[in-house]
């Protein structure tokens, strides 16, 4: 139905940036008009949420760890959403996971792209 695709993960040094992109495809209808996040898994913990983006872009939330150094935007018009990541710490790493809303919940998900950073 609908499939999401993650890309630009990779190893970094600390104080580096990624800029990770994720592209929707299939009925891309069912998510059309929502929210979209990003979550991520460090190693040996539970997936927790980064960032989200409203439809128009005009509303977005961070959670506190990344506030200030994360930055979450879309492209409607290529079904693509972005998580520009600077200043990165090795407490980033994890699975970076795209994700869309339907019926108010994240109901779709992508396969994650791993972002290691070395300290």
């Amino acid at each position: 139905q609908v499939r999401l695709v993650e890309s630009g993960g990779g190893l970094v040094q600390a104080g580096g940036s990624l800029r990770l992109s994720c592209v929707v495809s299939g009925v891309t209808s069912l998510v059309s008009g929502n929210t979209m996040g990003w979550f991520r898994q460090p190693p040996g913990k539970e997936r927790e949420f980064v960032a989200r983006i409203t439809w128009s872009g005009g509303s977005t939330e961070y959670a506190n760890s990344v506030k200030g150094r994360f930055t979450i935007s879309r492209d409607n018009t290529k079904n693509m959403v972005y998580l520009q990541m600077n200043s990165l710490k090795p407490e980033d790493t994890a699975v970076y996971y795209c994700a869309a809303v339907r019926s108010g919940n994240y109901r779709y998900w992508g396969q994650g792209t791993q972002v290691t950073v070395s300290s």
